[in-house]
Protein backbone atom coordinates (compact mmCIF):
# COMPACT_ATOMS: atom_id res chain seq x y z
CA UNK A 1 0.00 0.00 0.00
CA UNK A 2 1.38 3.39 -1.00
CA UNK A 3 2.33 5.70 1.86
CA UNK A 4 0.53 9.07 1.93
CA UNK A 5 2.30 12.08 0.46
CA UNK A 6 3.98 14.01 3.29
CA UNK A 7 2.72 17.50 4.08
CA UNK A 8 5.15 20.31 4.93
CA UNK A 9 4.53 23.18 7.32
CA UNK A 10 4.96 26.82 6.41
CA UNK A 11 8.20 26.97 8.40
CA UNK A 12 9.56 23.94 6.61
CA UNK A 13 8.77 25.45 3.20
CA UNK A 14 10.40 28.72 4.24
CA UNK A 15 13.59 26.84 5.10
CA UNK A 16 13.65 25.36 1.59
CA UNK A 17 13.83 28.76 -0.15
CA UNK A 18 17.17 29.03 -1.89
CA UNK A 19 18.04 25.42 -1.15
CA UNK A 20 19.49 23.38 -3.97
CA UNK A 21 17.86 20.32 -5.52
CA UNK A 22 14.33 21.40 -4.51
CA UNK A 23 11.54 22.31 -6.93
CA UNK A 24 8.55 24.26 -5.65
CA UNK A 25 5.59 23.75 -7.99
CA UNK A 26 2.63 26.15 -8.14
CA UNK A 27 -0.47 24.45 -9.62
CA UNK A 28 -2.72 27.51 -9.62
CA UNK A 29 -3.65 29.25 -12.90
CA UNK A 30 -0.79 31.08 -14.61
CA UNK A 31 -2.48 34.41 -13.89
CA UNK A 32 -2.42 33.77 -10.14
CA UNK A 33 1.25 32.88 -10.46
CA UNK A 34 1.85 36.19 -12.24
CA UNK A 35 0.24 38.22 -9.46
CA UNK A 36 -3.53 38.28 -9.91
CA UNK A 37 -5.55 37.66 -6.74
CA UNK A 38 -8.05 35.27 -8.32
CA UNK A 39 -9.55 34.23 -4.95
CA UNK A 40 -9.45 37.73 -3.39
CA UNK A 41 -6.44 36.75 -1.35
CA UNK A 42 -4.72 39.62 0.48
CA UNK A 43 -1.60 39.41 -1.67
CA UNK A 44 -0.87 38.13 -5.14
CA UNK A 45 2.08 36.27 -6.58
CA UNK A 46 3.97 33.05 -5.95
CA UNK A 47 6.58 31.71 -3.58
CA UNK A 48 9.97 32.90 -4.91
CA UNK A 49 11.61 30.26 -7.05
CA UNK A 50 8.40 28.28 -7.63
CA UNK A 51 7.63 26.94 -11.08
CA UNK A 52 4.26 27.31 -12.77
CA UNK A 53 2.53 24.02 -13.60
CA UNK A 54 -1.23 24.68 -13.57
CA UNK A 55 -3.51 21.78 -12.72
CA UNK A 56 -5.45 22.67 -15.87
CA UNK A 57 -2.58 21.42 -18.02
CA UNK A 58 -2.84 17.90 -16.60
CA UNK A 59 -6.29 17.56 -18.16
CA UNK A 60 -5.60 18.07 -21.84
CA UNK A 61 -1.92 18.01 -22.75
CA UNK A 62 1.24 15.98 -22.25
CA UNK A 63 1.88 17.25 -18.77
CA UNK A 64 5.02 15.21 -18.10
CA UNK A 65 6.65 16.52 -21.24
CA UNK A 66 6.16 20.04 -19.89
CA UNK A 67 7.61 18.99 -16.53
CA UNK A 68 10.75 17.69 -18.24
CA UNK A 69 11.05 20.81 -20.40
CA UNK A 70 11.21 22.85 -17.22
CA UNK A 71 14.11 20.77 -15.95
CA UNK A 72 12.14 19.28 -13.07
CA UNK A 73 13.76 15.88 -12.80
CA UNK A 74 13.21 13.02 -10.33
CA UNK A 75 16.63 13.52 -8.75
CA UNK A 76 15.39 16.56 -6.82
CA UNK A 77 12.75 17.02 -4.17
CA UNK A 78 9.37 18.31 -5.41
CA UNK A 79 7.02 20.37 -3.22
CA UNK A 80 3.59 21.18 -4.65
CA UNK A 81 1.14 23.88 -3.55
CA UNK A 82 -2.00 25.59 -4.84
CA UNK A 83 -5.20 27.26 -3.77
CA UNK A 84 -6.75 23.95 -2.69
CA UNK A 85 -5.07 21.03 -0.94
CA UNK A 86 -6.92 18.67 -3.28
CA UNK A 87 -5.45 20.36 -6.36
CA UNK A 88 -1.94 20.09 -4.96
CA UNK A 89 -2.41 16.45 -4.01
CA UNK A 90 -3.73 15.60 -7.47
CA UNK A 91 -0.45 16.81 -8.92
CA UNK A 92 1.73 15.14 -6.30
CA UNK A 93 0.01 11.87 -7.24
CA UNK A 94 1.04 12.40 -10.87
CA UNK A 95 4.64 13.02 -9.84
CA UNK A 96 4.63 9.89 -7.69
CA UNK A 97 3.18 7.74 -10.47
CA UNK A 98 5.85 9.08 -12.82
CA UNK A 99 8.56 7.73 -10.52
CA UNK A 100 9.50 10.83 -8.57
CA UNK A 101 10.65 9.43 -5.21
CA UNK A 102 10.64 12.56 -3.02
CA UNK A 103 7.37 14.48 -3.37
CA UNK A 104 5.61 16.56 -0.71
CA UNK A 105 2.61 18.85 -0.55
CA UNK A 106 2.33 22.27 1.09
CA UNK A 107 -1.26 22.93 2.15
CA UNK A 108 -0.77 26.24 3.96
CA UNK A 109 -0.18 28.58 1.05
CA UNK A 110 -3.65 30.19 0.91
CA UNK A 111 -4.27 30.31 4.65
CA UNK A 112 -0.79 31.03 5.98
CA UNK A 113 1.73 32.16 3.37
CA UNK A 114 -0.22 34.86 1.53
CA UNK A 115 -1.83 36.14 4.73
CA UNK A 116 1.54 36.78 6.37
CA UNK A 117 3.15 39.98 5.00
CA UNK A 118 6.51 38.78 6.26
CA UNK A 119 6.49 35.87 3.81
CA UNK A 120 8.01 36.81 0.43
CA UNK A 121 6.05 36.66 -2.82
CA UNK A 122 7.29 37.18 -6.37
CA UNK A 123 5.19 38.50 -9.23
CA UNK A 124 5.37 39.75 -12.80
CA UNK A 125 6.16 43.46 -12.56
CA UNK A 126 3.37 44.59 -14.89
CA UNK A 127 1.00 41.65 -14.40
CA UNK A 128 -1.98 44.06 -14.58
CA UNK A 129 -1.35 44.35 -18.32
CA UNK A 130 -1.66 40.60 -18.89
CA UNK A 131 -5.23 39.86 -17.87
CA UNK A 132 -7.06 36.60 -17.14
CA UNK A 133 -10.41 35.78 -18.78
CA UNK A 134 -12.26 36.33 -15.49
CA UNK A 135 -10.98 39.90 -15.35
CA UNK A 136 -12.22 40.67 -18.85
CA UNK A 137 -15.58 38.99 -18.22
CA UNK A 138 -16.09 41.09 -15.11
CA UNK A 139 -15.06 44.29 -16.87
CA UNK A 140 -17.48 43.61 -19.73
CA UNK A 141 -20.41 42.37 -17.65
CA UNK A 142 -20.18 44.48 -14.50
CA UNK A 143 -18.16 47.46 -15.68
CA UNK A 144 -15.68 46.86 -12.88
CA UNK A 145 -12.75 44.55 -12.29
CA UNK A 146 -9.75 44.29 -9.96
CA UNK A 147 -6.79 46.58 -10.67
CA UNK A 148 -8.92 48.83 -12.89
CA UNK A 149 -10.30 52.32 -12.26
CA UNK A 150 -13.04 51.93 -14.82
CA UNK A 151 -13.57 54.29 -17.72
CA UNK A 152 -13.96 53.49 -21.38
CA UNK A 153 -13.07 49.91 -22.25
CA UNK A 154 -12.32 48.84 -25.83
CA UNK A 155 -11.76 45.16 -26.60
CA UNK A 156 -10.07 44.37 -29.92
CA UNK A 157 -10.18 41.01 -31.69
CA UNK A 158 -6.91 41.22 -33.63
CA UNK A 159 -6.27 39.53 -36.95
CA UNK A 160 -4.42 40.03 -40.21
CA UNK A 161 -6.63 40.33 -43.30
CA UNK A 162 -8.90 37.63 -41.91
CA UNK A 163 -12.34 39.07 -41.07
CA UNK A 164 -13.79 35.55 -41.14
CA UNK A 165 -11.82 34.86 -37.97
CA UNK A 166 -13.88 37.51 -36.16
CA UNK A 167 -17.14 36.41 -37.75
CA UNK A 168 -16.57 32.79 -36.73
CA UNK A 169 -16.64 33.72 -33.05
CA UNK A 170 -15.31 36.55 -30.91
CA UNK A 171 -15.59 37.77 -27.35
CA UNK A 172 -18.96 39.52 -26.97
CA UNK A 173 -18.51 43.27 -27.34
CA UNK A 174 -15.13 43.04 -29.07
CA UNK A 175 -14.51 45.02 -32.25
CA UNK A 176 -12.41 43.61 -35.12
CA UNK A 177 -8.96 45.07 -35.63
CA UNK A 178 -7.02 44.19 -38.77
CA UNK A 179 -3.30 44.78 -38.20
CA UNK A 180 -3.25 46.53 -41.58
CA UNK A 181 -4.93 49.47 -39.86
CA UNK A 182 -1.81 49.97 -37.74
CA UNK A 183 0.99 48.73 -39.99
CA UNK A 184 1.64 49.43 -43.65
CA UNK A 185 1.95 46.73 -46.33
CA UNK A 186 5.05 47.27 -48.37
CA UNK A 187 7.23 47.85 -45.30
CA UNK A 188 5.16 46.13 -42.56
CA UNK A 189 6.36 48.90 -40.25
CA UNK A 190 3.98 50.85 -38.04
CA UNK A 191 2.00 53.39 -40.03
CA UNK A 192 2.65 57.11 -39.78
CA UNK A 193 1.66 58.85 -36.54
CA UNK A 194 -1.25 60.51 -38.33
CA UNK A 195 -2.52 57.20 -39.70
CA UNK A 196 -2.19 55.42 -36.36
CA UNK A 197 -3.98 58.26 -34.59
CA UNK A 198 -6.84 58.14 -37.09
CA UNK A 199 -7.13 54.35 -36.77
CA UNK A 200 -7.30 54.53 -32.98
CA UNK A 201 -9.93 57.24 -33.14
CA UNK A 202 -12.01 55.13 -35.52
CA UNK A 203 -11.83 52.26 -33.04
CA UNK A 204 -12.99 54.54 -30.23
CA UNK A 205 -9.63 54.55 -28.45
CA UNK A 206 -8.39 57.61 -26.61
CA UNK A 207 -5.12 58.05 -24.80
CA UNK A 208 -6.89 57.38 -21.48
CA UNK A 209 -8.94 54.38 -22.65
CA UNK A 210 -8.38 50.87 -21.37
CA UNK A 211 -7.74 48.61 -24.34
CA UNK A 212 -7.67 44.81 -24.20
CA UNK A 213 -6.29 43.04 -27.27
CA UNK A 214 -6.46 39.36 -28.03
CA UNK A 215 -6.37 36.93 -30.94
CA UNK A 216 -6.97 33.35 -31.97
CA UNK A 217 -4.13 30.99 -32.79
CA UNK A 218 -4.76 28.27 -35.34
CA UNK A 219 -2.07 26.63 -37.48
CA UNK A 220 -0.04 29.00 -39.67
CA UNK A 221 1.66 27.43 -42.69
CA UNK A 222 4.37 29.25 -44.60
CA UNK A 223 3.08 27.90 -47.90
CA UNK A 224 -0.22 29.75 -47.43
CA UNK A 225 -0.49 33.11 -49.22
CA UNK A 226 -0.89 34.94 -45.91
CA UNK A 227 0.32 32.71 -43.04
CA UNK A 228 -0.05 35.47 -40.46
CA UNK A 229 -3.82 35.27 -40.87
CA UNK A 230 -3.73 32.20 -38.60
CA UNK A 231 -1.50 33.77 -35.94
CA UNK A 232 -4.02 35.99 -34.20
CA UNK A 233 -2.38 36.10 -30.76
CA UNK A 234 0.85 37.25 -32.40
CA UNK A 235 -1.22 39.96 -34.08
CA UNK A 236 -2.51 41.00 -30.67
CA UNK A 237 1.00 41.54 -29.32
CA UNK A 238 1.87 43.51 -32.43
CA UNK A 239 -1.14 45.78 -31.93
CA UNK A 240 -0.35 46.16 -28.22
CA UNK A 241 3.17 47.37 -29.03
CA UNK A 242 1.95 49.95 -31.55
CA UNK A 243 -0.69 51.20 -29.12
CA UNK A 244 1.93 51.62 -26.38
CA UNK A 245 4.17 53.47 -28.83
CA UNK A 246 1.25 55.70 -29.81
CA UNK A 247 0.52 56.60 -26.20
CA UNK A 248 -2.45 54.53 -25.04
CA UNK A 249 -1.83 54.52 -21.30
CA UNK A 250 -3.59 51.30 -20.34
CA UNK A 251 -2.98 48.55 -22.91
CA UNK A 252 -3.68 45.02 -21.77
CA UNK A 253 -3.36 41.62 -23.45
CA UNK A 254 -5.79 38.77 -22.74
CA UNK A 255 -3.43 36.04 -21.58
CA UNK A 256 -3.88 33.13 -23.99
CA UNK A 257 -6.41 34.88 -26.21
CA UNK A 258 -9.45 32.98 -27.44
CA UNK A 259 -8.01 29.70 -26.13
CA UNK A 260 -8.02 30.91 -22.51
CA UNK A 261 -11.46 32.49 -22.86
CA UNK A 262 -13.07 29.28 -24.08
CA UNK A 263 -11.05 27.11 -21.66
CA UNK A 264 -12.77 29.00 -18.84
CA UNK A 265 -16.18 28.32 -20.34
CA UNK A 266 -16.97 31.83 -21.50
CA UNK A 267 -19.05 32.11 -24.68
CA UNK A 268 -18.11 33.47 -28.06
CA UNK A 269 -20.46 35.56 -30.16
CA UNK A 270 -21.09 35.89 -33.88
CA UNK A 271 -22.93 39.20 -33.39
CA UNK A 272 -20.69 41.98 -34.70
CA UNK A 273 -19.95 45.03 -32.57
CA UNK A 274 -19.40 48.32 -34.36
CA UNK A 275 -16.69 50.62 -33.01
CA UNK A 276 -17.74 53.76 -31.16
CA UNK A 277 -15.42 56.35 -32.73
CA UNK A 278 -14.00 59.28 -30.78
CA UNK A 279 -13.36 62.75 -32.14
CA UNK A 280 -9.81 63.00 -30.84
CA UNK A 281 -7.19 60.65 -29.41
CA UNK A 282 -6.42 63.21 -26.72
CA UNK A 283 -2.67 63.36 -27.10
CA UNK A 284 0.29 63.51 -29.45
CA UNK A 285 1.21 60.36 -31.38
CA UNK A 286 3.70 58.90 -30.66
CA UNK A 287 3.81 59.62 -26.95
CA UNK A 288 6.49 56.94 -26.42
CA UNK A 289 8.74 57.20 -29.49
CA UNK A 290 11.57 55.45 -27.66
CA UNK A 291 9.70 52.14 -27.90
CA UNK A 292 10.30 51.90 -31.65
CA UNK A 293 13.70 51.75 -33.33
CA UNK A 294 14.36 52.26 -37.04
CA UNK A 295 17.40 51.19 -39.06
CA UNK A 296 19.77 54.10 -38.25
CA UNK A 297 19.20 53.59 -34.53
CA UNK A 298 19.49 49.81 -34.92
CA UNK A 299 22.99 50.38 -36.30
CA UNK A 300 23.82 52.54 -33.28
CA UNK A 301 22.66 49.74 -31.00
CA UNK A 302 24.90 47.26 -32.83
CA UNK A 303 27.87 49.53 -32.17
CA UNK A 304 27.02 50.03 -28.49
CA UNK A 305 28.66 47.47 -26.14
CA UNK A 306 25.94 48.19 -23.58
CA UNK A 307 23.06 47.38 -25.96
CA UNK A 308 21.63 44.38 -27.79
CA UNK A 309 19.83 44.01 -31.08
CA UNK A 310 17.93 40.79 -30.36
CA UNK A 311 16.90 38.51 -33.22
CA UNK A 312 13.63 36.86 -32.21
CA UNK A 313 13.74 34.34 -35.03
CA UNK A 314 14.23 30.60 -35.42
CA UNK A 315 17.70 29.05 -35.66
CA UNK A 316 17.31 28.16 -39.38
CA UNK A 317 16.47 31.81 -40.09
CA UNK A 318 19.30 33.10 -37.93
CA UNK A 319 22.00 31.05 -39.69
CA UNK A 320 20.56 31.70 -43.15
CA UNK A 321 19.11 28.33 -44.08
CA UNK A 322 15.67 29.88 -44.73
CA UNK A 323 14.34 33.42 -44.93
CA UNK A 324 11.35 32.44 -42.82
CA UNK A 325 8.77 34.08 -45.07
CA UNK A 326 7.28 33.39 -48.47
CA UNK A 327 7.72 37.05 -49.42
CA UNK A 328 11.30 37.62 -48.19
CA UNK A 329 13.94 36.35 -50.58
CA UNK A 330 17.25 37.06 -48.86
CA UNK A 331 18.42 34.69 -46.13
CA UNK A 332 20.67 35.45 -43.19
CA UNK A 333 20.92 37.62 -40.11
CA UNK A 334 21.98 41.09 -39.10
CA UNK A 335 25.67 40.67 -38.16
CA UNK A 336 26.21 41.34 -34.48
CA UNK A 337 22.62 40.63 -33.51
CA UNK A 338 21.95 38.35 -30.54
CA UNK A 339 19.93 35.19 -31.04
CA UNK A 340 16.64 35.51 -29.14
CA UNK A 341 15.21 32.14 -30.30
CA UNK A 342 11.47 32.41 -30.93
CA UNK A 343 10.93 28.71 -31.49
CA UNK A 344 10.29 26.67 -34.61
CA UNK A 345 9.45 29.18 -37.34
CA UNK A 346 8.22 32.65 -38.25
CA UNK A 347 4.70 32.14 -36.91
CA UNK A 348 5.30 30.31 -33.64
CA UNK A 349 6.63 31.55 -30.31
CA UNK A 350 7.12 28.33 -28.34
CA UNK A 351 10.01 29.77 -26.34
CA UNK A 352 7.86 32.67 -25.13
CA UNK A 353 4.57 30.82 -24.60
CA UNK A 354 3.07 27.91 -22.78
CA UNK A 355 1.40 25.17 -24.84
CA UNK A 356 -2.02 26.78 -24.27
CA UNK A 357 -0.72 30.10 -25.70
CA UNK A 358 -0.55 31.84 -22.35
CA UNK A 359 2.65 33.79 -21.80
CA UNK A 360 5.45 31.58 -20.54
CA UNK A 361 6.60 31.68 -16.93
CA UNK A 362 8.50 34.94 -16.87
CA UNK A 363 11.49 33.57 -14.98
CA UNK A 364 12.03 31.06 -17.79
CA UNK A 365 11.94 33.80 -20.41
CA UNK A 366 14.35 35.90 -18.39
CA UNK A 367 16.77 32.99 -17.98
CA UNK A 368 16.61 32.17 -21.68
CA UNK A 369 17.42 35.75 -22.61
CA UNK A 370 20.16 36.01 -19.99
CA UNK A 371 21.92 32.99 -21.51
CA UNK A 372 22.22 35.05 -24.70
CA UNK A 373 23.50 38.10 -22.81
CA UNK A 374 20.16 39.90 -22.96
CA UNK A 375 19.67 41.39 -19.50
CA UNK A 376 17.50 44.20 -18.11
CA UNK A 377 20.38 46.59 -17.37
CA UNK A 378 21.17 46.86 -21.10
CA UNK A 379 19.26 48.61 -23.83
CA UNK A 380 17.49 45.89 -25.81
CA UNK A 381 15.73 46.23 -29.15
CA UNK A 382 13.90 43.13 -30.39
CA UNK A 383 13.32 42.32 -34.04
CA UNK A 384 12.24 39.47 -36.30
CA UNK A 385 11.19 39.47 -39.94
CA UNK A 386 8.53 42.16 -39.89
CA UNK A 387 7.93 42.99 -36.23
CA UNK A 388 5.36 40.52 -34.92
CA UNK A 389 7.62 38.13 -33.02
CA UNK A 390 9.80 41.06 -32.01
CA UNK A 391 6.73 42.75 -30.55
CA UNK A 392 5.81 39.69 -28.48
CA UNK A 393 9.34 39.38 -27.08
CA UNK A 394 9.33 43.12 -26.41
CA UNK A 395 6.05 42.76 -24.52
CA UNK A 396 7.55 39.97 -22.41
CA UNK A 397 10.43 42.23 -21.40
CA UNK A 398 8.11 45.22 -20.87
CA UNK A 399 5.81 43.14 -18.67
CA UNK A 400 8.85 42.13 -16.61
CA UNK A 401 9.51 45.83 -16.04
CA UNK A 402 12.68 46.11 -18.09
CA UNK A 403 13.40 49.84 -18.40
CA UNK A 404 15.01 50.20 -21.86
CA UNK A 405 13.25 48.02 -24.39
CA UNK A 406 12.12 48.65 -27.94
CA UNK A 407 11.17 46.98 -31.20
CA UNK A 408 13.36 47.37 -34.28
CA UNK A 409 10.37 47.77 -36.51
CA UNK A 410 12.01 47.26 -39.89
CA UNK A 411 13.59 43.97 -38.88
CA UNK A 412 15.09 41.55 -41.33
CA UNK A 413 12.67 42.59 -44.09
CA UNK A 414 13.87 46.19 -44.18
CA UNK A 415 17.51 45.40 -43.43
CA UNK A 416 17.82 42.78 -46.17
CA UNK A 417 16.27 44.99 -48.84
CA UNK A 418 19.18 47.46 -48.66
CA UNK A 419 22.15 45.94 -50.52
CA UNK A 420 24.54 48.20 -48.60
CA UNK A 421 23.68 46.46 -45.30
CA UNK A 422 25.92 43.53 -44.32
CA UNK A 423 24.46 40.04 -43.98
CA UNK A 424 25.66 37.18 -41.81
CA UNK A 425 25.13 33.47 -42.48
CA UNK A 426 26.29 30.21 -40.94
CA UNK A 427 27.12 29.47 -37.31
CA UNK A 428 28.17 32.73 -35.62
CA UNK A 429 31.58 32.92 -34.00
CA UNK A 430 34.51 35.29 -33.37
CA UNK A 431 35.23 35.57 -37.09
CA UNK A 432 31.61 35.31 -38.22
CA UNK A 433 29.37 37.80 -36.37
Amino acid sequence: MDSPTPSLTTSEVAELLGAGRVHLVDVRPVDAYNGWRLRNEPRGGHIPGARSLPLKWTRYMDWMEIVRSKGIGPEARVVVYGYEAGDARAVTDLFTRAGYPDVAVYEGFADEWVTDPERPLARLARYRHLVPPSWLASALDAGSAPEWDGGKLVVCHCHYRNPDDYDAGHIPGAVPLDTLELEAPGTWNRRSPQEVKAALERLGIRRDSTVVVYGRFSAPRNEDPFPGSAAGQLAAFRCAFIMLWAGVEDVRVLNGGVQSWTDEGYPLSTEPTAPDPVADFGGVVPARPELAVDTPEAKEILADPDANLVSVRSWPEYIGEVSGYNYIEKKGRIPGSVFGNCGSDAYHMENYRNPDHTTREFGEVERQLAEAGVTPHRRNAFYCGTGWRGAEAFMNAWLMGWPRVAVYDGGWFEWSRDPSNPVGTGIPGPDNP
